[in-house]
């Protein structure tokens, strides 16, 4: 079970359940007025912290060298319970990325849309960041 905070108060939620259906049964991430833009080719953000964006981009050189690392060490046979600690290292800075985009994504497109004063874009703010939470940030 989990919490949906939203502009009508909190409800309780199954939190195995993904949070799709905003009002009228539209994706609510489509309603979230952010500061996103809307591109060819897909969403851009507008609003990146350029320090958050340059320590993003040197973790995942990092990460596609520890990659490529794994990869050598499975080619070699190497021993399983060292592969599996890098991989296990691998996955957590992973994570410090997804920490340092949900925390952009906070500062600046849910900000816009929380700040907004309108209903429907608050709503499916909250149950983005919801959905972020539950799917993706464990």
């Amino acid at each position: 079970m989990g919490v949906l905070i939203g502009v009508e108060g909190i409800t309780v939620v199954d939190a195995r359940k993904q949070i799709h259906s905003g009002p009228k049964g539209n994706d609510p991430r489509s309603l979230a007025n952010c500061a996103c833009a809307s591109a060819p080719g897909g969403r851009k953000a507008v609003g990146v912290d350029p320090e958050l964006k340059d320590a993003n981009q040197k973790r995942l050189r990092r990460i596609e060298g520890q990659i490529r690392g794994l990869q050598k060490m499975v080619e070699q046979d190497r021993y399983c319970a060292d592969i599996i600690t890098q991989v296990a290292s691998v996955q957590e800075a992973l994570r410090g990325v997804a920490r340092n985009l949900m925390k952009n994504h906070l500062h600046h497109c849910a900000a816009k849309a929380l700040e907004s004063g309108k209903k429907e874009e608050t709503e499916a703010m909250y149950n983005e960041l919801l959905e972020l939470i539950y799917a993706h940030l464990r």
